[in-house]
């Protein structure tokens, strides 16, 4: 297993191994994560090695030769039909193993270990993962043979990581090439950072326009800038990275007024670019996207994002290559495996939405995507700007620029089609590859681990011993129903519709102090202090809706006059912490939430217009202390919730009876006299907490030890038993062989739209509509909505996605019916449909809002999943709709969408 960084030399190691198995004449398989990286690689080793042959879902070239390049899913799938090539497999090469973690093809990579023949070999080629030791211990104990580790996590190429503030004026270098966290220079970065209300942002639409992309006509963006200085700067070519496709095209429209190349690369840009486009037909060289470009990248700039057509993607790699784009606007799949190094590389954000909701991005992907920076044997660094418009924590700033790569953690999790082959394979046991699993192997290493933990915590618990630890724990419990049901009590009087009334100026409150410790109070008398009200606001700006809210749900702030501790850290944030009234402070104005007070006294003092100056603010304290001092007896009189307040609501009686029952108890329990009662508490709470957290170790180790998934994995053969496609005894039926085909979508469903006789009864082009919803990913604003007859079909599909996901729950199965059914959609079924007729692209994309790239994708895997229903169809003797498929290949097959890549 070799695990290094990109540009440090890992392909030599495959090169070897193919060389090797080549010189003995034995077969030497390849496996990449992605087809255009198996593209790639095939003419690599191509020009090297010339016994080469490839097989991606899409294409296939030379499938006897030596060494075959492939993607890891066909590797698989080779794996469970048993073809003879594994016989003779003395080499398996696996590149880009760190995509094990990935959730949703992760597992691919764990079946394919687990099955792969005893007698081959591996090469495990990764980028840095922290736990390298781990995978190949796990590799060595699948396959009884040790596994060998080259890791490293030297940079052939140093990096140097700068920051560009937005709105700022230049580069701070936050981190140098030895790897030194430079502070100071990271903190005037920070305080270079123009705040958004000053560089006025618009509000445009509705939407924020972000100071990175905006700039006023006329003015020049953050982004022109920045690659102005990189290209004076020779700091070129350089790679930009955007989370989104749309910023990509906008942030390239940008730089309308950039021009990077000379007249003779002009020549060559145009030339190499018309080349690569005459395999398109005339119609599809006139697409508005083709059309576009190519001004764009005759002035050095790119475009590379999953959204372009794959040959247009293609020639723009090719040109990057040459050293022809001087300046390329990813997204972070450019960073994925394709050996495209740069002299520079950019961050236009430091957040991405990565399906659910917006995050940092993690120091893993910092890592993958500030790998492009510095090309080994020209450049001396590498360069790395993030452009940081918001306020980052320097923690995180700090996490993301110096953390470890991401730990390679098992992503496993099963799926029907895997227990149906692993079924039908002669030695196959669905329990047998869970237990060889990478995650069973994970969950069964932290077992010592946590049984070391919960023993230490144990002999820690069983070493505190509390006198009367009986009656001590029956006056804990009381105490701990004390406190809920007061802060019940509290939050009742405290609500805005009884408590607003009464926060007039110089009324006396007593609130909660700050900084008391996490640990329950057995003793509220040191918590709380007295301070003076000068005011109350609402909180503006809780959301969008805020306007339909009714007053009192809105948050309030009561600004109160109290002693305090003023103090200011590093990076010159003021903190304020409120103390006794007696204890040594300044008097300040602090604002509090509702939920801090206390108590209100129905005592108000009259209290100066202005408070600005110290004297003003310290006597008014001092009338507040004559005024606690005056009461010091009896104590200062509270508002009465009934009699003043007007609270009214019986649940409050309820608590305030039950409240003064157990203050009745409290005097009367003879642990309340005894001494030190405040400390035995404590210790007697923090034997709670260990007690506790002893429960919480166990129960993990108890569900580690269970053959992990194990209850699943019964529960999905049930479904299997059920919906007919297994017997009682495991042996897989008619269609269970369909289901055993198809691996490109979800396989229940397809199979039973087969079964159900609805793709035997709808012509081809309607049929290959229906698919279109399996293999269409993206959600799509205001798509538009299909035609009557295809959105009949669409019902019925989701009516048999609905049935399947009903069985599932029924069967225990963890599913969100509603989830999995509005899974497929029926975004590009109008456009497919069309395709299908056999319409020409451009009249397509005319109807469509979608990337013409993400259409070509979708098309493409719709070939695949038909290529797979061929199949079916064929070991099930259905010779009608196997030719019904092979019909609906040849319609959908043709012109831009399946141009032939072209490093083939």
């Amino acid at each position: 297993m070799v695990s290094a960084h990109t540009s440090a030399g890992k392909t030599v190691v495959a090169s070897y191994a193919i060389a090797m198995s080549l010189r003995d004449k034995q077969r030497v398989i390849y496996t990449s994560p992605i087809k255009a990286l198996s593209n790639q690689k095939y003419r690599e080793f191509k020009e090297e090695f010339s016994d080469v042959g490839l097989m991606t879902g899409d294409v296939t070239i030379e499938p006897n030769a030596s060494c075959l390049v492939m993607t890891t899913e066909i590797w698989r799938s080779m794996q469970y039909k048993g073809s003879e090539i594994l016989r003779e497999v003395a080499w398996v090469i696996f590149d880009e193993v760190h995509y094990m973690r990935d959730r949703e093809r992760g597992v691919v990579w764990e079946e394919s270990i687990v099955m792969a023949p005893k007698n081959s070999n591996f090469v495990f080629l990764s980028a840095t993962v922290p736990n390298a030791k781990e995978f190949a211990d796990w590799v060595a104990k699948v396959h009884k043979k040790p596994c060998h580790i080259v890791y490293t996590d030297y940079r052939p190429t140093p990096l140097q990581h700068y920051i560009f503030p937005s709105g700022g004026k230049g580069l701070y270098l936050v981190v140098d090439e030895k790897g030194k966290f430079r502070e100071d220079s990271f903190q005037k970065s920070l305080n270079a950072l123009v705040p958004a209300n000053e560089s006025e942002k618009k509000k445009e639409n509705g939407k924020w326009q972000k100071g990175l992309v905006g700039g006023r006509p006329g003015e020049e963006s953050d982004i022109f800038k920045l690659v102005k200085m990189i290209i004076q700067r020779q700091y070129d070519p350089v790679i930009i990275f955007s989370f989104s496709k749309r910023e990509c095209e906008l942030l390239a429209m940008q730089m309308a007024k950039m021009d990077l190349n000379e007249d003779d690369e002009k020549v060559n840009i145009e030339t190499i670019f018309w080349s690569a486009m005459d395999i398109l037909s005339d119609d599809d060289k006139k697409l508005p996207q083709v059309s576009n470009m190519l001004p764009l990248l005759k002035r050095g700039i790119g475009v590379h994002h999953s959204g372009l057509l794959p040959i247009l993607k293609e020639v723009i790699e090719i040109l990057f290559q040459e050293g022809l784009i001087k300046c390329l606007f990813a997204t972070e799949t450019f960073s994925i495996g394709l050996n495209m190094p740069a002299k520079t590389v950019v961050f236009t954000n430091v957040r991405k939405f990565d399906g659910d909701k917006f995050r940092w991005i993690s120091s893993g992907e910092y890592i993958q995507m500030s790998g492009r920076a510095g090309r080994r044997g020209i450049d001396q660094r590498g360069i790395c700007i993030l452009m940081v418009d918001e306020k980052l924590e320097p923690s995180t700033a700090k996490m993301m620029l110096k953390g470890s790569a991401d730990s390679l953690n098992s992503a496993f999790h099963l799926s029907y089609n895997m227990l149906l082959n692993q079924m039908r394979s002669e030695d196959g046991n669905p329990e047998n590859l869970l237990r060889n699993s990478f995650y069973q192997f994970q969950s069964d290493r932290a077992i010592p681990d946590l049984e070391k933990q919960a023993k230490a915590l144990e002999e820690e618990r069983n070493s505190i011993v509390i006198e009367e630890e009986d009656s001590l724990d029956d006056y804990y419990h009381l105490l701990r129903e004390y406190q809920k049901l007061k802060k019940k009590i509290r939050d009742i009087v405290f609500s805005p519709r009884y408590c607003l009334p009464f926060l007039q100026p110089g009324r006396l409150v007593c609130i909660q102090c700050t900084g008391s410790d996490e640990t329950p109070a057995f003793n509220t008398k040191d918590q709380v202090t007295w301070g003076v009200i000068i005011n109350f606001e609402r909180l503006k700006g809780l959301s969008e809706d805020d306007s339909n809210r009714k007053p009192e749900d809105s948050n309030y702030i009561v600004d109160v006059l109290t002693r305090c501790i003023v103090s200011k850290d590093a990076v010159n944030k003021k903190s304020i912490k409120i103390i006794p009234l007696k204890e040594v402070g300044e008097p300040a104005v602090v604002s509090v939430p509702i939920t801090q007070i206390d108590s209100l006294s129905s005592v108000r003092i009259i209290i100066a217009k202005d408070l600005l100056s110290y004297e003003a603010r310290e006597n008014t304290l001092k009338k507040v202390s004559e005024v606690l001092s005056r009461f010091s007896k009896e104590g200062i009189p509270p508002l009465d919730p009934e009699e003043d307040m007007k609270v009214q609501s019986n649940d409050y009686k309820k608590k305030a009876r039950r409240v003064e029952a157990l203050e009745g108890l409290f005097d009367k329990h003879e642990v309340a006299k005894s001494p030190l009662i405040e400390q035995k508490l404590k210790v007697l709470h923090n034997k709670k907490e260990l007690k506790l957290k002893i429960k919480a170790i166990r129960e993990t180790m108890r569900t580690s030890t269970a053959l992990a998934f194990k209850d699943e994995l019964k529960a999905r053969k049930r479904v299997l038993r059920r919906l007919g496609y297994t017997t009682s005894d495991d042996v897989v039926e008619l269609k269970g062989k369909v289901a055993c085909e198809i691996s490109s979508a979800d396989e229940l469903t397809l199979t039973e739209l087969m079964f159900n006789g609805v793709l035997k009864d709808v012509n081809v082009e309607e049929m290959v509509s229906l698919l279109s919803c399996f293999v269409w990913q993206e959600k799509l604003q205001d798509a538009q909505k299909p035609r009557d007859e295809l959105e009949l079909l669409f019902t019925q599909l989701q009516d048999t996605a609905r049935r399947v996901a009903k069985v599932q729950l029924e069967s225990n199965v963890p599913i969100d019916v509603e989830k999995f059914v509005s899974s497929f959609r029926p975004d590009i079924m109008e456009a497919v449909y069309a395709w299908a007729k056999g319409s020409k692209f451009y009249e397509i994309m005319e109807i469509t809002k979608v990337f013409e790239g993400s259409l070509i994708r979708a098309i493409r895997r719709l070939e695949e999943v038909l290529q797979q229903l061929i199949l079916a169809a064929k070991s099930i003797g259905e010779t009608e709709l196997e030719s019904k498929f092979e019909a609906a290949v040849s319609k959908i097959k043709r012109d831009i969408v399946f141009a032939a890549s072209l490093y083939l």
